[in-house]
């Protein structure tokens, strides 16, 4: 069985969809309720995309997927996403 990493290998496929570092947010899992920065989960990265997994549950809190000129954002495993936002 291969080694995961921490969520911050997600860094730069988030950084491609969205115009904040996604890593720094804060995600709650849909199995367990778990807070916690997205740079907190569990990736999995020997795969077709990246597969992120809560630290508390291990169930999967998202997945992301990248082909040549389009990226998919599969969050079912997400109950919320919390981004802090620059003062205007």
């Amino acid at each position: 069985m291969t080694a995961s990493v921490d969520g911050n290998a997600l860094a730069g496929a988030l950084r491609e969809i969205f115009a904040v570092d996604v890593t720094a947010a804060v995600v709650r899992c849909c199995g367990c309720g778990q807070a916690g920065a997205v740079a907190q989960l569990t990736v999995w990265a020997h795969a077709p995309g990246l597969v992120a997994r809560c630290p508390g549950c291990s169930d999967v809190v998202l997945r992301v997927v990248r082909g040549p000129d389009r990226a998919w954002l599969d969050l079912r495993g997400t109950v919320a996403l919390e981004v802090a936002l620059p003062a205007e």
